[in-house]
Formats: C-alpha cells, structure tokens, sequence
C-alpha cells in the first residue's frame, strides 16, 4: 500500500507540473521548489556503548551510525546501528555482533514551547541462537515531551525486553537535559533513567549519566561518566565474569551528514 507522504508529494508534483505548463512554453525556468522531505545521517566512533547505563562492547570500543527521513509535517523514519558483543558475551553459542534498531514517529508542538515525540522502536540483533534461547529482539512504544533544554521520555516494551523471559509490559522513564554552559562552546549533558524489568527479581535499576559536549561544523565530541545501581548478581556476565553496570567514562565522536 501506498504511503499517504508519498501520496502527498506525488500529488504536489503533479499540481506543479499543470500550474507550470503555461509558463514554460514561453521559457525555461529552473524549479526552485524545496522537497517536504529531508535526510540525514550520521556516523559515530566509540570508546564502547553503553545503553541505558549497561555494557554492550564489554568495554570496547564500538562503532555505529544510521539515517534518519523525515517529512516537513513531523513524521519520521530511521535506523541506527552498532556493534556489541554482550549476546556472545553471555552465551558462547550466540553470534549476534550487531544491534540494528528501526523506528518511525511523529514529533511536533503540543502547548506553547512544548514539543512531543511519539512512536514506536524495534531492536533487532541478527545472528544465530541455540535452541530454546529467549530472542533478545525488542519492540518498544515510546512518548517524549522536550520543554527547552529538558526532555522526558517514557518506553513501553510491547515484547518481552532484551532477552528477559516473561518481561513483557517492561517500562524504562528517561529524563535528559543539554545546557549550553557558555564556556568554550561547551554543553552539559546529563541525565537520570530508571529500567523497570517486569517479573525478573532485582532487575530492575536507576542509571545516570554526567558530562559534556561540543559541536562544531558537522562534529560532536562528548565525555561521559555513566553509572548504574544495577544489582550485581542480576547483571555480571556469567561468561566473562564482568559487572555490566561498572561505572564508566565515555568518549565520543561523531560526524553528521
């Protein structure tokens, strides 16, 4: 089925091309009209990744990066990617190298200086698994609202979360803020986010993160303390032997395009 987006844009080409005929039989003229639609991506190189507080390079560095389409009228789509290594980590049997997420929503002004953010997100790690492994794909329904430099977004999982049997009905609260500090171009970012893993005893967990950042031209660098208060018996690799919620410093760079 057709997407009502590019419905619109065929049907706006097909206007301009009736109202422009006149016109270009007495001369040509260059088109000048901006498309609704807008594309982005970007490129990331990693000291490791952290998710939600969590190792999933095992303290590797990692790299990642993905693309965003979006429309004039708020609707979005995109993917982003990086490697990890936790899956294999945990579990010998599984080669699962990549995380590839999908997402598509809708953002725009609700009240004043208030914006929203609704939509939904699918975590995806190909790979192989042996037989009766509990999948680690994850669907998820998420709603944010941004007020200036803060944002808060909540998270829905619609699917059992990351590989946790029976999770499903999990919900991760994500409240955010970048304040530009007026030294050197600097931003300070922080950050406070609390996992709640249903059905799953001690899994669920507050992180928090603290740092700066700087963006100049198409590149952003930043420098994070992340920490959790993850239980350590809930989240040590019974592979490696290594807490996944050890506190941490990232670094960060990345190029947009």
């Amino acid at each position: 089925m057709s997407s009502p987006f590019f419905k619109k844009a065929l049907c706006g080409a097909l206007l301009a091309t009736v109202v422009a005929t006149p016109a270009m039989a007495q001369t040509t003229q260059t088109d000048t009209t901006a498309s609704d639609f807008s594309f982005s991506a970007n490129m990331t190189l990693a000291s490791q990744y952290r998710y939600r507080g969590l190792m999933q390079t095992n303290n590797k560095p990692a790299i990642q990066g993905g693309f965003d389409l979006t429309h004039s009228s708020g609707f979005y789509i995109g993917n982003w990617n990086s490697s990890i290594s936790w899956l294999g980590d945990a579990n010998d049997n599984v080669s699962a190298p990549v995380e590839m997420d999908f997402y598509a929503g809708y953002t725009g002004p609700l009240w004043g200086d208030v914006t929203f953010d609704v939509g939904v997100l699918q975590y995806y790690y190909p790979g192989s698994y042996p037989g009766g492994f509990v999948s680690p794909n994850t669907t998820e329904l998420y709603l944010g609202l941004g007020y200036g430099p803060v944002s808060f977004k909540y998270s829905h999982a619609v699917t059992n979360l990351f590989g946790w049997a029976d999770s499903k009905n999990s919900q991760y609260y994500d409240l955010s803020a970048s304040v530009p500090t007026g030294v050197w171009g600097l931003n300070l970012d922080a950050h406070v986010g609390y996992q709640r893993v249903r059905n799953v005893k001690d899994g669920s967990y507050t992180d928090w993160s603290l740092g700066v950042s700087k963006t100049w031209g198409n590149f952003t660098a930043s420098l994070m303390y992340i920490d959790t208060n993850a239980d350590k018996a809930v989240y040590t690799s019974t592979a490696t032997g290594r807490y996944q919620g050890k506190a941490a410093a990232l670094l960060s760079l990345t190029a947009a395009f």
